[in-house]
């Protein structure tokens, strides 16, 4: 069997961490197993789920680039799990210090992945920008979600892409669950459910979906269901209450049960300010769901005709009068459009499967 050691931040229900997973279920376990080192003490959602799949998990403190005890700590770690032949790194620009501490141990395997096309500008974005411009010198092999995401991240590097696949299948529309769904959550037939996934952080621009919702609030019955959570999730609630709309917004907190909640939704409203190739997106048209995207999020994701993208200049009430519009679309079956665009997990799992085991045998 072959280990493969996956490095994130957590494992928590973000989209790169949802990917994973989906992997992690469909990949042959009898020949491949994944295991993780997370930078945070605490457990996480998917924490008991890797375990009872046979992963381990080690966790380390948060990842400082600067701190020579974490790069002794995470340097002796690899010198004293030999077991790792391939180390697959998710940590976006910051990925280059564990790839040299990797390099320097004698894996002979390293993965960096990229999964965005920017970083936030914060007071770290220099000293993120500094460390990604080592990630093609410690990496052996570099991947990515989308063109957009690696031409971003590996400066022109030759990399692979892979895809955010997902189990179509399980997404597929059901009218059924969509009325019993809608109930659950108090959602009449008549009202218009706007719906959002993703993490209460700036890229994701919660600050202009609620702008877009009070438009639509002010012509029709409608709701919006936010499924997430995240650092600002406070400050939104608080935003919703100042506009006088937080009994009309659903708030549901990080979720196992995604693929139900989009059934119940009408339109699906994507304003980010950058993104790789959310697989919240493909989940979306896997459940005949219309999208609505900012001119920020790349179309590699358009795997149906049920994505329109909109600039974000244009304003919150032209993308209500879109969000309306697209809410009339009928729903329908969009499995075989989601696996002819490669992105159902069956064939992807057995793709990485090859790929690692190509690795090992190279070695």
């Amino acid at each position: 069997m072959i280990r493969i050691l996956h490095v994130v931040t957590h494992m928590n229900r973000g989209g790169l961490e949802t990917m994973l997973m989906n992997y992690y279920r469909h990949i042959d376990r009898k020949n491949i197993q994944f295991d993780f080192l997370t930078h945070r003490e605490e457990r996480a959602a998917y924490d008991d789920e890797i375990e009872a799949l046979g992963g381990k998990i080690y966790r380390f403190p948060v990842l400082n680039p600067f701190s020579q005890s974490y790069r002794g700590k995470l340097r002796n770690f690899f010198r004293q799990h030999p077991e790792y032949k391939i180390v697959h790194v998710h940590q976006d620009c910051l990925s280059s210090v564990i790839l040299k501490e990797a390099s320097v141990a004698g894996v002979p395997v390293r993965i960096a992945h990229s999964h965005s096309t920017r970083q936030d500008r914060d007071l770290k974005y220099p000293i993120k920008l500094f460390y990604k411009r080592f990630i093609p010198r410690y990496a052996t092999d570099l991947m990515a979600c989308g063109k957009d995401a690696g031409n971003w991240m590996f400066s022109g590097a030759e990399f692979q892409i892979l895809n955010n696949a997902i189990d179509a299948k399980a997404h597929t529309f059901d009218a059924e669950k969509r009325a019993a769904v809608r109930a659950q959550w108090n959602v009449e037939s008549n009202t218009l459910l706007v719906g959002h996934v993703g993490r209460f952080s700036p890229a994701k621009n919660h600050d202009f979906l609620l702008d877009i919702f009070q438009e639509i609030d002010r012509r029709t019955a409608a709701k919006l269901m936010l499924v997430g959570d995240g650092a600002l999730r406070k400050e939104m609630e608080e935003k919703a209450k100042t506009m006088g709309l937080f009994d009309k917004l659903i708030f549901t907190g990080v979720r196992s049960d995604v693929p139900e909640l989009m059934q119940a939704m009408d339109v699906f409203v994507f304003p980010s300010l950058y993104e790789g190739l959310p697989v919240t997106l493909v989940e979306a048209q896997a459940s005949g769901l219309p999208c609505l995207i900012s001119d920020k999020v790349p179309m590699e994701c358009r795997k149906t005709d049920l994505i329109e993208q909109l600039p974000l200049a244009i304003g919150a009430k032209v993308w209500a009068q879109a969000a309306e519009q697209a809410a009339k679309t009928k729903r329908q079956n969009t499995y075989q459009a989601i696996a002819q665009a490669g992105f159902d997990i069956a064939k992807n799992a057995t793709w990485l499967e090859n790929f690692y085991q190509s690795k090992i045998e190279a070695l």
